[in-house]
């Protein structure tokens, strides 16, 4: 069975804001590794949009910061399937507007290759929380205090159980945290 993993990375205080993070390269190449095994990846439109903005443009003039320019190309060729009811088409590479619900998407993916498959949206991850869809939840607590945002499990209706499995603490203070479902 195909393993989905969610990721995000977030305030102490809750909130999904690429604009308060700094990753450094420690933090980066978890998820250059993470890509490295994944199948596909997910995505809402709007992450899909900021991704589609600054990562092609990358692999085309690279930053010199090696980490930053790896992830740059992994992104770049990993299968991405963006949910969308507004996108009529994407032009990035190996993208596509899925046609299917988020539950038959992922059965589908899932059965294609059997490599995992990455959530990095948060309306997504809360969906697929929702919907039993997640085999690993990783958050990311960045040492920022945000204030505001966006928050990622605002539209979860019901509680969902999890049990920590393991930790990753990075230099600068940011601590990954890798859980999986307790039912």
């Amino acid at each position: 069975m195909t393993k989905t993993i969610a990721a995000m990375n977030m305030s102490l205080d809750g909130f999904c804001d690429h604009t308060l993070i700094t990753p450094n390269d420690e933090m980066t190449q978890h998820y250059n590794d993470l890509l490295k095994e994944s199948g596909h990846l997910l995505y809402g439109r709007t992450t899909y949009q900021l991704m589609e903005d600054y990562w092609p443009l990358l692999v085309k003039n690279p930053s010199g910061n090696k980490t930053e320019d790896e992830f740059a190309v992994l992104i770049d060729n990993i299968s991405k399937v963006v949910f969308s009811h507004t996108l009529k088409e994407v032009s990035w590479k190996n993208s596509r507007i899925a046609t299917r619900s988020l539950k038959e998407e992922v059965a589908a993916l899932g059965k294609e290759s059997g490599a995992p498959i990455f959530i990095g949206s948060p309306g997504l991850i809360a969906q697929a929380l929702e919907q039993n869809l997640v085999d690993e939840l990783q958050i990311m607590i960045h040492p920022v205090i945000a204030g505001k945002g966006l928050v990622l499990f605002k539209n979860i209706s019901d509680q969902i159980n999890l049990k920590l499995v393991k930790t990753t603490t990075f230099k600068g203070g940011a601590v990954l945290l890798f859980y999986q479902r307790k039912d």
